[in-house]
């Protein structure tokens, strides 16, 4: 119901929207539909909404996000930011600030949309992440440990900001917990042939590679 009242309203607001109705729709149709901006709910049927972020985000898809969810606590808002969040909007929300929230992203962000897959595909919905024909499952954090990396391939990621993609706001993490998990992750890209590989980039963080996985 909030979905068909959130498109037909877009589309009366001069909006090209389309529905989906899960996170695996998204998806499956994203590249296809190249959106201009999302507006993704946290509790969807399949899927937290904020994995699926990170999925795309991951994938290249640069697009503003805007969140939509029940949750209204600030470790909720700031769980949505790093996620790759770019606005968060909490229900019941009225329909004209959502309005003007996505013509002010959309504007700052130009409305394009890039996708690069390069390779690595993340699933959220089973939590678990396929290269050319190999795929390893993952624990959510390692999820969205890979996706923070995913995001950024190149870049030595900090590892302050592993820790708040990964793990709720005001969590305990030390750091040789945070090793222990990308030591983890490293094992099972390893397990994929065509994976991209994970260093450690001492004093700074981790990086997302191309070539293969150690």
């Amino acid at each position: 119901e909030l979905l068909e009242i959130l498109v037909s309203g877009l589309r009366r607001s001069d909006f090209e929207a389309r529905g989906v109705s899960s996170g695996s729709d998204l998806l499956n149709r994203a590249a296809d539909y190249e959106p201009h901006a999302l507006v993704v709910d946290i509790g969807l049927p399949d899927a937290d909404g904020r994995d699926l972020c990170q999925a795309l985000r991951a994938q290249g898809v640069e697009v503003p996000v805007v969140f939509l969810t029940a949750l209204d606590t600030r470790a909720d808002r700031l769980s949505g930011f790093s996620a790759g969040g770019d606005d968060y909007l909490t229900k019941p929300f009225d329909f004209e600030e959502l309005l003007a929230r996505l013509r002010a992203l959309m504007r700052r962000s130009g409305g394009s949309a890039v996708m690069s897959v390069g390779g690595l595909r993340l699933d959220p919905l089973a939590h678990s992440v396929h290269c050319g024909s190999g795929s390893v499952a993952l624990t959510p954090t390692e999820f969205r440990l890979l996706a923070a990396l995913a995001a950024r391939p190149g870049e030595a990621v900090r590892r302050g900001t592993l820790r708040a993609a990964a793990w709720p706001q005001g969590a305990m993490v030390h750091d040789n917990t945070l090793d222990v998990y990308l030591a983890r992750l490293r094992r099972k890209l390893g397990g994929i042939a065509e994976a991209p590989e994970l260093k450690t980039v001492y004093g700074v963080g981790y990086a997302l590679l191309p070539g293969p996985a150690e």
